[in-house]
């Protein structure tokens, strides 16, 4: 949680009509004229500083708290200059190309999103994380989309969708442990329990996924002559496959996700340079600026042109303003102000419920973090929870549904910068096919009432 404490105390209506501004504002920024999310947000920043002044907040409060919430997200920074490593590293050692050939060779157009959808969810419960997830599995599979020739947008849905359903269900997760742990609830109960609704969520989206699938994509041709080009490139290698097993190592026994990326980017480092294609400046340089294809097939060479850390720049960029734009709704008292109205409306275990997805929904839209989604609505709402008789298991399952997955369906967020960056499509484009995250929030407020377990509200 920010550890910011509001300067002024507005009304909720002050508050509410002020959000309403601000998210109309950038809204209008991001789809009516199409500018990259940092102009609107920043603007908003200016908005929330002007706004401060006029309540009498100092310029000195103002800047500590944008500096506080900037501050917030620096795990998740340090994170995405080690992905944006980790891609580049992937790309020389072979890693990701042999994926692609692999998938070439095994998938057909017969249900193609579903099958991506499973195999990314399969992946992301084995990874316990998301970003690493899409920027892995994900991006070899938008890759593959681009060359068969179907929609990049629902592709990249289906790799949300299952990415985000290995980050709920995955014991390995930090959103997974942070909820259990934020409301007192055992891992694998809180697990067990999300369960209710994850997997009838699962259910429908990989239903909805088979029948978008295509009959057929393109031909076996095609498909030839882009394993034939990625076999020229030079970078398919057995070798190629022991960085990815290294990271599942990795991950099984609980190395922490900094040392986990960045060993297995220095493994891939290696196994790239022991293959005699490149030499050490050429690998440092592609470490900063990613890998660029450099085959005779230009399609190839557009799957192959990723990674580095310049290619972050975007992402962190944007985390950052979002994270400071956070930090002012709070110590200008916005947010407080607004948490304090949803608890006093609170009048029967439905409505306790869908506040509860309602908050974590709403931070997620106003600060763009996932994490302060969980924590700010889980602290909100654990006493309330206890008063009206449900259990902690449905508070923890409703911030999962509600708070992780609806944080890569927000065009601002870090998750869905970062997604967006490394699949290239946008999150405005993705948005409509990423069932699973869509379905997530309305399922666990339908049967918000199988939360009680046996309980009588007061």
């Amino acid at each position: 949680m920010f550890p910011i404490q509001p300067k002024y105390q507005p009304s909720w209506q002050e508050s509410l009509l002020f959000l309403i501004l601000i998210v109309g504002l950038i809204s209008y920024f991001i789809i009516g004229l199409g500018t990259k999310p940092h102009i609107p947000i920043l603007l908003g920043i200016f908005l929330l500083l002007a706004y401060g002044f006029l309540k009498g907040i100092t310029f000195k409060n103002l800047e500590t708290a944008m500096i506080a919430g900037a501050k917030s997200g620096m795990g998740a920074i340090y994170l995405f200059f080690l992905i944006g490593i980790l891609i580049s590293s992937w790309m020389v050692s072979g890693t990701i190309p042999t994926m692609i050939y692999a998938g070439f060779s095994i998938i057909n157009g017969t249900w193609f999103f579903a099958i991506v959808f499973a195999i990314t969810a399969i992946i992301g419960v084995s990874l316990g994380s998301s970003l690493t997830t899409t920027a892995t599995i994900g991006v070899a599979f938008i890759g593959m989309a681009n060359a068969m020739d179907v929609s990049l947008a629902v592709t990249a849905g289906a790799i949300v969708s299952g990415a985000f359903f290995g980050d709920k269900m995955s014991p390995l997760s930090d959103t997974t442990n942070l909820a259990s742990t934020i409301v007192g609830v055992d891992l694998f109960e809180h697990i067990k329990h999300i369960s209710l609704t994850t997997i009838p969520a699962f259910i429908i989206s990989f239903i909805i996924f088979v029948f978008l699938s295509p009959e057929k994509t393109v031909s076996l041709t095609n498909i030839s002559d882009f394993q034939a080009a990625l076999v020229n490139s030079g970078l398919i290698y057995w070798t190629s496959w022991i960085p990815l097993v290294f990271l599942i190592l990795c991950t099984f026994f609980r190395v922490p996700a900094f040392v986990a990326l960045a060993s297995t980017s220095l493994v891939a480092t290696f196994f790239a340079w022991l293959n005699n294609q490149f030499t050490w400046p050429e690998i440092w340089s592609v470490w900063f600026n990613g890998y660029t294809g450099t085959t005779d097939f230009e399609p190839v060479n557009e799957l192959l042109t990723k990674g580095g850390i310049n290619s972050m720049l975007f992402t962190i960029s944007l985390v950052i303003l979002a994270l400071s734009f956070g930090g002012l709704l709070f110590v200008t008292g916005i947010i407080p102000s607004l948490l304090n109205a949803f608890k006093d409306k609170i009048k029967n275990i439905r409505t306790t419920i869908l506040t509860t997805a309602a908050t974590a929904i709403g931070t997620n839209v106003l600060i763009g973090e996932q994490y302060l989604s969980i924590l700010l609505t889980g602290e909100t709402f654990k006493g309330l929870y206890e008063k009206a008789g449900l259990s902690k298991k449905a508070l923890s399952r409703t911030l999962e549904d509600a708070g992780t997955v609806i944080n890569p369906l927000i065009p601002w967020s870090v998750c869905g910068v970062f997604i967006a960056d490394v699949l290239g499509v946008s999150v405005l484009e993705y948005l409509p096919f990423a069932f699973f995250c869509l379905l997530s929030p309305v399922i666990t407020v339908l049967f918000g009432g199988r939360s009680l377990i046996g309980k009588t509200p007061k």
